[in-house]
């Protein structure tokens, strides 16, 4: 056994057993372009193959000796994001390639449970005023941020929005709205008074 492989064969293993089974680690003999050892080979490559490296003397890695990651796309389509390391340069090159494919599978599969199919019936929710003041405090919390921080202007802005689509009709309305605003129904029922107070 090549004694490069003994003495980077441990990081190469433990690379691999981490990332397992999406990770490919290739250790390269730079100086002989060929190929040194495969962990979880599954690219088609396997100790003896040419390296296929390039001139090494024109990369420009950087300080910690590392290059990427970048891109790669396989004979099968699959792509791969890969990075280089330069392990005493030259005396050995060890290449860590992983197999995107699952993840890209398990993003577009959440993204489609993500996303509706349809649009909602809107008549089912028509009288939801739960699901009304849920809607409003979370979009006013994607546009201003957590509940937690907000201020007096942004309850006021929310209490509008909720007043002007009729939540407050529903006497059990408030005690849920102070809820999700995260005070008291007393502080509620001040700001409501004060809001409407300036309508009037």
């Amino acid at each position: 056994m090549d004694e490069r492989v003994e003495r980077y064969g441990p990081a190469c293993a433990a690379v691999a057993a981490l990332l397992s089974p999406h990770a490919e680690v290739v250790l390269h003999d730079p100086a002989e372009d060929v190929v040194l050892a495969v962990w979880n080979p599954f690219s088609g490559r396997a100790a003896g193959d040419p390296s296929l490296l390039g001139e090494l003397d024109e990369l420009e890695p950087g300080a910690d000796g590392v290059l990427g990651p970048y891109p790669k796309v396989l004979a099968d389509g699959r792509t791969l994001t890969s990075v280089t390391a330069l392990l005493r340069e030259p005396d050995a090159v060890m290449c860590v390639n992983l197999d995107r494919g699952p993840f890209e599978q398990a993003a577009a599969l959440l993204s489609a449970f993500a996303a509706p199919a349809r649009p909602r019936p809107e008549p089912l929710f028509e009288h939801d005023w739960f699901d009304r003041v849920n809607g409003v405090v979370g979009s006013a919390v994607r546009q201003r941020g957590p509940v937690q921080r907000w201020g007096k202007a942004e309850r006021l802005a929310v209490l509008s929005e909720l007043d002007s689509a009729g939540v407050f009709a529903v006497r059990r309305a408030a005690p849920e709205v102070a809820r999700a605003l995260q005070v008291s129904r007393s502080t509620v029922y001040a700001l409501l008074a004060e809001l409407r107070g300036e309508k009037s």
